[in-house]
């Protein structure tokens, strides 16, 4: 659910819950006040710190684990091109007819990988292109069969085989990383903890009885844009940050220009 809401209408909705729980933390706490005394603030003040470290920690866990699947799915996009780019100079190797139409598969291959990424979250195209996919996958494994079948002990068709199989294991690698994203249940827990910390932030300030509107407002501003880069990094075919093709685009021109 929260992968497929917009990144900016989610946001904005974040920080405005994360401003009302600091305005109703003040008013609580100014409602409190005259109840307060010394060791009561004090025990607040404590829970504030201890809120505080714990939104932190839980931020700082989820930010490195968005981080590390997003490099993840970048060295990905570089071991398929190169997969490919190894899969084609051994293709080079083969006797007619069987290298012109494999480097004809392996050029549109490139092609559908580049509409792939393009195809963004619209579940028709990319299920259109992983169908054609699939089918360059098979058209180009029966090419494997028959050399393999012409002469099993060929060196060029053996080492044709293995970088063509890599490269379609590396594909399915390529999905899994895409689809492997942070539970909805962490994206909860990050906002449930931001509000309630920032949320006591205020009742403490209530308590106090003095309110400091900028620095509450940096706060809240900073848990947000913090919370915007973590799903940034998560949505690698949308939004500010995204996962890199130009590998992928080296090897499209690299091919085209052999084809000419």
């Amino acid at each position: 659910m929260i992968y497929r809401t917009d990144e900016l209408l989610l946001s904005l909705a974040a920080l405005v819950v994360v401003l009302v729980a600091t305005e109703l933390g003040f008013r609580l706490g100014l409602r409190h006040q005259p109840d307060a005394d010394e060791p009561t603030k004090a025990h607040f003040a404590a829970l504030q710190v201890a809120l505080l470290g714990l939104l932190a920690l839980i931020v700082a866990f989820t930010f490195s684990i968005a981080v590390a699947r997003f490099d993840a799915r970048k060295e990905l996009v570089i071991e398929e091109s190169n997969a490919i780019g190894t899969t084609y100079l051994r293709a080079r190797l083969m006797a007619e007819p069987q290298r012109t139409e494999v480097v004809g598969l392996l050029r549109t291959y490139v092609d559908e990988q580049l509409a792939f990424y393009a195809a963004g979250i619209d579940s028709a195209r990319l299920e259109a292109v992983n169908a054609k996919i699939a089918n360059l996958q098979e058209r180009l494994w029966m090419v494997a069969i028959v050399l393999s079948e012409q002469d099993p002990r060929s060196v060029p068709t053996g080492l044709f085989v293995q970088s063509l199989n890599n490269t379609i294991d590396l594909h399915a690698k390529r999905i899994k990383a895409l689809e492997n994203r942070l539970p909805d249940a962490v994206i909860y827990l990050v906002l449930i903890v931001a509000v309630v910390t920032i949320g006591l932030v205020g009742y403490g300030r209530g308590l106090a009885g003095r309110r400091n509107f900028i620095s509450d407002a940096i706060l809240a501003g900073l848990v947000i844009i913090v919370f915007v880069i973590i799903l940034d990094l998560d949505r690698p075919r949308r939004g500010l940050i995204t996962v890199s093709q130009a590998s992928m685009e080296r090897l499209q021109e690299v091919l085209k220009q052999a084809h000419q």
